[in-house]
């Protein structure tokens, strides 16, 4: 197939930083529980919760929003706190606006570093693939909310 037809330019390497809000408590939450744990699991496997995560350019969540990060994640692991993530990063600022990447891939949270693969992508993403690096910035245990940073890594046209 002719990538001119397809309107695709050279590929390129792009890498930007986010900040994702994973927000279970409160009066607003931003990752719901849909499937509840197994009662008699310490992994919580089997619990699926469905995500609409802000992502931003800092680690506040007052910081810039630039997209938001939608999808679900499964506990999956019976040894270990380990989710399989399935999210597209929607993006709603700057020159990705409308464009998005999808991760999909197995995230064992407390790992210092877990690494996802970009999967594909729309817009200005189309035909993307890549990985993102996972490491989290804050984490309260009290309330279940995170702040993980993402390095994306997209090859794209």
């Amino acid at each position: 197939m002719d990538r001119k037809l397809l309107g695709l330019k050279k590929e390129k390497l792009s890498h930007f930083r986010l900040y994702w809000h994973d927000i279970v408590g409160g009066r607003n939450p931003t990752a719901v529980p849909v499937v509840p744990p197994s009662s008699n699991s310490s992994t919580a496997f089997g619990m699926i919760s469905v995500i609409d995560d802000p992502l931003t350019m800092g680690p506040q969540l007052s910081s810039k929003m630039v997209g938001r990060a939608q999808g679900f994640y499964v506990s999956a692991s019976q040894q270990e706190v380990g989710l399989l993530m399935a999210m597209n990063f929607a993006f709603m600022e700057g020159k990705y606006n409308g464009s998005t990447i999808t991760v999909l891939g197995r995230n064992t949270v407390f790992s210092k570093m877990r690494e996802m693969p970009v999967i594909g992508g729309s817009g200005l993403f189309r035909f993307a693939r890549g990985y993102v690096q996972a490491k989290t910035h804050r984490f309260d245990l009290a309330t279940g909310d995170a702040v993980v940073e993402y390095n994306c890594y997209v090859m794209h046209y």
